[in-house]
């Protein structure tokens, strides 16, 4: 590909130097050189669809459309206004279909620029030259101009049934990767020996799917989990522990609750004066590593662990746990680094880190010597970018934090640990979860709502939902078992991931289980439901994969034609997330796909059926071949947004 470009690059510059008059006397060699300039012009068209051709054919990757006519847009800008600077380049599907299918509107933003440089020419007119210069290709059927200067753009139907056909040979495949990136996720992180709450399910929701689409477009993901498990609190745990169970080290505590065990250990550390000096001996203790109570810390994690674990199974989540007990060596070391660097200053007794351009500084060392939340992100974030080598870090948790991350990574680039140019370090923010009242989420009491009880009232309601369907008589118990799950956790995450992260959330059991709208229930039995359309017809998957490489994909009535593109979007979906990592985008995607497809199913017949037997006399293969491509994204939708879809419903 590079040879071929260089080759182009080098045409392109001989061409222009004929086009150029001084270089050329009237002589008889001019007829000779229009004749080369001509043999020159072919052989560069030539050139330049071979490798218009080995883009769009990357493969067995599916094809990004938009990103296909960006390529062949942006070289018609560069050559229509070769003056401008980075001229803008936006082509975007279009809305209403009578004005075609995609739409390029760089041409006003155009004539502004080129008004800017004191060149008045109409957006109209720059429009017709973009036109006039697009490339040879094998998208564009044609193009129109409307309005002010907006470039209507029709696909040819052969093109799009080919990338039908390609998609359902190979299934939905990433874009081709450049190098396999390294990325660390970092999410849910709850904290030891405290209830895990909404917010920690939001976090470990979005946390997931964000990883799920790394792995899909081909990185290397590292899920993290930055459980706090080591801080003064630690201390009075531990003393707590030696006083109800002084056997510990022997016989292992049987401690079945741990939030009672530590409002009873928070409320001796507040009344009782000797407790509290214990338990400050006891964070001494720990902290230089004395085995006893390093075995108390392990056991108050474990306990916790066990809990935390019992969500992660439900929601089919994998992480690796490294707390902040992991960094305590490292903090000391980035102290060491900043002090160096001259970058602290003191402050009645605190060590702080001014960050230029930020409004607060960070604190690394506290005036009793202790590390802070500061030292230990700063001390993850140096380990991840030096150890683990990430080139793209997420962290994943409530906005509130916001500020916290964007000091911390101004910090980190003020000490030359990473260059945002090359690294990417992101903090994903969401907002909080509401009760239906819209008030903070808690439970009639007034405490947290546990994350358990939470599933647990899941599944009885998704059962309830499916009794109420009377699915219980059409499947068996496992059946119906594997539908009330599939149900009832792929409605939580769906109704977390398919609000905008950033807003707050109302959380809501009968809005997330309501079969209509934009839900996982409405999605779970359309998918199932296309998925039956084949079986009822009787057609298996190796009569489908026959038809896939024989069978021509038809796209003449508008239903299907609109169904053909939608499905095709897939790929421009991922990118747009990849680049803003918001996840609504891909179910609002999912939800326009699935309603998409009942209008195609419901205005074109893929069986017929005798009226009087219900025998199948006619398939129509090609609209067959349209469902199994639309149950092929939504598979991979699903798979990305940690939704697991049951073959019966």
């Amino acid at each position: 590909e590079d040879l071929l470009e260089r080759e182009i690059r080098n045409l392109s510059a001989e061409i222009e130097s004929l086009k150029n008059p001084q270089n050329l006397n009237p002589s008889p060699r001019l007829d000779e050189l229009r004749e080369e300039n001509t043999r020159l012009k072919y052989r560069l068209n030539i050139l330049k669809r071979s490798l218009q051709e080995e883009k769009t054919h990357c493969g067995k990757s599916t094809m990004n459309i938009n990103q296909q006519l960006q390529e062949i847009f942006g070289e018609a800008i560069r050559t229509s206004c070769p003056e401008l600077e980075n001229p803008p380049l936006a082509v975007t599907p279009n809305q209403q279909p009578k004005f075609g299918d995609y739409q390029c509107n760089s041409a006003m933003a155009m004539a502004q620029m080129l008004k800017a440089k004191g060149l008045k020419v109409s957006p109209r007119e720059i429009a017709e030259k973009i036109i006039q210069n697009l490339p040879d290709n094998e998208l564009v059927q044609k193009t129109e101009i409307a309005g002010p200067g907006f470039i209507n753009i029709h696909l040819k139907k052969t093109f799009v049934s080919k990338l039908l056909s390609h998609l359902l040979i190979n299934g939905a495949q990433p874009p081709p990767l450049a190098a396999r990136k390294k990325v660390v996720v970092d999410f849910s992180s709850p904290n030891i020996a405290k209830e895990m709450h909404v917010g920690h399910l939001r976090s470990t929701i979005i946390g997931e799917s964000m990883s799920r689409l790394f792995e899909f477009l081909g990185y290397d993901v590292l899920r993290l989990n930055h459980v706090g498990d080591w801080g003064t609190q630690f201390g009075m745990l531990i003393a707590h522990l030696q006083d109800k169970f002084p056997d510990y080290l022997t016989v292992s505590p049987p401690i079945s609750d741990l939030q009672a065990f530590y409002k009873e250990s928070k409320k001796r550390f507040d009344e009782d004066e000797d407790f509290k000096k214990r338990a400050y001996q006891c964070v001494v203790r720990l902290q230089s590593k004395e085995p006893d109570f390093i075995k108390g810390w392990n056991l108050i994690c474990d306990v916790s662990r066990r809990e935390f674990q019992k969500v992660y199974d439900c929601l089919d989540i994998k992480l690796i746990e490294r707390g902040e007990s992991y960094y305590q060596e490292l903090m000391t070391e980035v102290v060491k680094e900043f002090d160096g660097k001259g970058l602290t200053q003191m402050d009645e007794g605190r060590k702080l880190v001014f960050v230029p351009g930020q409004s607060i500084p960070l604190t690394i060392v506290k005036s009793d010597g202790g590390y802070t939340y500061d030292t230990s992100d700063l001390a993850a974030i140096r380990q991840r970018l030096f150890e683990e080598k990430a080139d793209i870090i997420i962290y994943v948790t409530d906005s509130g934090q916001a500020t916290h991350f964007q000091v911390v990574f101004a910090a980190a680039q003020m000490i030359g640990w990473y260059d945002p140019q090359v690294t990417r370090v992101e903090h994903a923010g969401f907002g909080v979860v509401l009760g239906e009242d819209k008030k903070k989420f808690k439970t009639r009491s007034g405490d947290t709502v546990r994350l358990m009880d939470l599933l647990e009232e899941g599944l009885k309601r998704s059962m309830d939902k499916l009794k109420e369907k009377e699915r219980d008589k059409a499947l068996t118990p496992e059946e119906l078992v594997k539908a009330q799950r599939a149900v009832a956790f792929g409605c939580i995450k769906y109704a977390d991931l398919s609000h905008n992260r950033i807003n707050d959330y109302i959380f809501s059991f009968d809005k997330m289980l309501d079969d209509r709208g934009n839900t996982a229930a409405y999605l779970l039995y359309a998918f199932t439901r296309i998925r039956s359309i084949a079986r009822l017809a009787n057609i298996d998957e190796a009569m489908l994969k026959k038809a896939a490489e024989t069978t021509e994909v038809i796209l003449d009535h508008e239903k299907e034609w609109k169904l053909g593109k939608c499905i095709l979007r897939f790929p421009e979906i991922l990118q747009k997330i990849l680049d803003d990592l918001l996840l609504h985008t891909l179910c609002d995607y999912l939800y326009e796909l699935a309603t998409t497809f009942t209008e195609f199913y419901d205005s074109c017949y893929c069986v017929e059926k005798d009226r009087q037997t219900g025998e199948v006399i006619k398939v129509n293969m090609w609209r067959m071949l349209l469902c199994e491509a639309t149950a092929i994204i939504m598979a991979k939708g699903f798979e990305i947004l940690g939704i697991n879809p049951v073959q019966r419903m």
